[in-house]
């Protein structure tokens, strides 16, 4: 009998805690920030290329962000590089429906995405061929996957990342490099998470600064790319409403 009043101690505690961790995920849901305006500096190999402005806007259940990279002196010759995604805001956060990414006025460069969840299936459009993928659960694309660290921030010490840029599906792994550290930008000091990629051989490092103190919003990132060169973008201004 003693036993069974045990047992039953422990359903009615863990009913209680999961009731909590309910209630606590869905107040820290409707908490979150329904505009964000960004802006990030871009340098290569330690001199300033480019500007960055972006903005998520959440409209009810639904969601937007732009991201767009326009080139200084030279570079802007390129013209500007915008990236859009759209799509639902759900109980696990971001679920894309479409991704499209355009670099200047040339339409051979443009990438589309559309994401069937009711195929689960991912279609992407590379200039006139079509390639599609079986879509994962929580896949994001380029334009989105940072902000699915508002709704889902790290937890644990690995962080499992699967992305589309447009041509093809990626997976990343990243490890979690330092929690609580105190960064700098900006005349501001901000408390992060620093994240790093597992890149192979011939990917892409990656790092990621989190701002803990500010929705998790990326507030720096680093790039080497197989050549060996070094990008950098830093946040320089942010808006949150």
């Amino acid at each position: 009998m003693a036993s069974l009043n045990l047992r039953k101690q422990g359903m009615l505690k863990l009913s209680q805690c999961i009731i909590f961790l309910c209630f606590f995920n869905a107040s820290f849901a409707q908490a979150l920030p329904k505009s964000i305006q960004l802006e990030y500096d871009v340098s290569r190999n330690g001199k300033q290329f480019a500007k960055v402005e972006e903005s998520f806007t959440q409209n009810g259940k639904q969601y937007h962000v732009i991201s767009i990279t326009k080139g200084l002196g030279v570079y802007a010759l390129l013209g500007e590089r915008k990236l859009t995604s759209t799509g639902a805001v759900t109980k696990t956060g971001l679920k894309p429906s479409r991704f499209e990414l355009h670099q200047g006025t040339s339409a051979k460069k443009t990438l589309i995405a559309d994401f069937n969840w009711a195929k689960n299936t991912l279609n992407m459009q590379v200039k006139d061929e079509m390639k599609t993928e079986k879509l994962e659960l929580g896949t994001q694309d380029l334009a989105s996957y940072v902000y699915q660290f508002m709704f889902n921030p790290p937890i644990k010490d690995e962080v499992k990342v699967t992305l589309t840029t447009g041509k093809k599906l990626n997976h990343y792994q990243y490890k979690v490099i330092a929690r609580d550290y105190k960064l700098d930008i900006a005349k501001t000091s901000y408390k992060t998470l620093q994240i790093s990629n597992e890149a192979a051989a011939d990917d892409d490092k990656k790092q990621l600064w989190l701002a803990e103190d500010q929705y998790y919003l990326p507030v720096r990132y680093k790039l080497t790319d197989e050549d060996g060169d070094n990008f950098e973008q830093t946040l320089t201004n942010i808006h949150v409403e």
